[in-house]
């Protein structure tokens, strides 16, 4: 719905995209996560550039989603 009314591109529409990777990594969707994560961190670097507060957390938080699902792999 955001994406429709805001545009693929507008920071909000990250923030949706956010919402959703935290649904799927609280339920074990990983795979479902990342490219959501990917998502949002890019639209973040086109609107609100790399050293941005907001993708900088982004980043950090995909960063440490990679880092769990590699812990949890190796068990």
């Amino acid at each position: 719905m955001r994406k429709r009314l805001l545009g693929d591109n507008h920071p909000d529409v990250a923030s949706s995209l956010n919402n959703l990777v935290h649904l799927y990594d609280s339920q074990g969707g990983c795979s479902e996560a990342e490219p959501l994560y990917l998502e949002a961190i890019n639209i973040f670097r086109e609107r609100l550039w790399e050293n941005h507060p907001h993708t900088q957390i982004y980043m950090e938080n995909y960063k440490t989603m990679l880092s769990q699902l590699r812990q949890a792999e190796s068990r």
